[in-house]
């Protein structure tokens, strides 16, 4: 059983829900029958009932397996409202303007999300990052004791030594492009959480560098042995080491010879890039050159789980996605 097979099967153990704002939207049309029809979860779509009837009769989906809500009419849409204009109050946000943002089904979706209704929220087949983000922001926050929403990918090695299917965390690779020593700390956190609530493998942390352990001085270095130090601070529990080359991370004899007194070199399965050059490169690297399957970008950081799509998605993807969001709930 491959990695994406293992998070689908305990999503389905799980028995969670997650909400497509996108319900008219063919592609989650199709995403939506897969998830029911292989339980992975259950299902809500947001959008006009009608334009989604249709959809849903051309796909050959069997509605009555799932919740359909129109935002502009849903039962909770003027407690929502109410909810929204608490909370962005000290932005100046009136009543008026809440309205108009909850008809947005994003804006509706976290909301279901925020209240418990459903366990996560999927977005991204035709709306932006910024606008997906903007509202999981707005009505989610940030998690307790993290300072910026970032991204991660489980990227997934066919071979790595002697083991098959290897899993590793990649983060941050999509979403922020030059993060502080505290983001970045921030940042390691994050994709740890990611790595054990998706795959259940205790995580091991290296900050990446082009320096291992104080072999090269500069400020880029600097940055990273800073923001290593901030998350020991903050995050105790954590296994993380660094500043730290690639190879020392992942292959043992380097590790043991670069980095002897280290407790993850060698072994770390969670890769933090001090840069999203250096992220986005290794991923696509990775991928590419490795043959690696890459999932993401995940969305982290954020109260409860809303994940963004790109736009360019298959329904399988959205598949996929909407089992790692579920899981990320805890």
């Amino acid at each position: 059983m491959n990695v994406l097979s293992k998070i689908k099967d305990r999503a389905r153990k799980a028995k969670r829900r997650v909400v497509l704002p996108e319900g008219t939207e063919p592609r989650a049309i199709q995403a939506a029958k897969k998830i029911v029809s292989e339980e992975i979860g259950s299902v809500t779509l947001l959008g006009d009932q009608k334009e989604i009837e249709k959809l849903a009769g051309e796909h050959g989906l069997n509605l009555g397996k799932m919740e359909i809500v129109n935002p502009a009419h849903g039962k909770e849409f003027n407690r929502f409202v109410a909810d929204l204009v608490e909370l962005r109050k000290h932005k100046g946000l009136t009543e008026d303007q809440a309205r108009t943002l909850m008809m947005n089904p994003l804006y509706y979706g976290a909301m279901m999300v925020r209240h418990d209704i459903v366990h996560a929220s999927v977005a991204g087949s035709v709306n932006t990052t910024g606008d997906v983000l903007r509202a999981a922001i707005h009505v989610l926050g940030l998690a307790e004791g993290i300072k910026v929403v970032s991204s991660c990918f489980l990227m997934s090695l066919p071979k790595f030594g002697e083991e098959l299917d290897k899993p590793f965390m990649f983060g941050d690779c999509a979403v922020v492009p030059n993060p502080t020593a505290e983001e970045l700390a921030s940042i390691a956190a994050s994709t740890a959480g990611t790595m054990k609530s998706l795959l259940d493998i205790e995580p091991k942390v290296a900050m990446l560098s082009f320096s291992t352990k104080g072999s090269a001085r500069h400020a880029d270095v600097e940055k990273v042995t800073k923001a290593l130090d901030i998350l020991k601070q903050e995050h105790p529990d954590i296994k993380a080491d660094g500043e730290m080359q690639l190879d020392a991370a992942v292959i043992a004899s380097i590790g043991k010879r670069k980095a002897p007194d280290s407790e993850i070199a060698g072994q770390a399965n969670v890769l933090i890039f001090p840069d999203l050059d250096a992220g986005n490169i290794g991923y696509k690297l990775t991928e590419r050159f490795a043959g690696a399957s890459a999932t993401g970008p995940i969305i982290q950081g954020l109260a409860k789980p809303a994940n963004d799509l790109s736009r360019g998605c298959s329904a399988e993807d959205i598949v996929n996605v909407s089992a790692i969001a579920m899981l990320m709930r805890g």
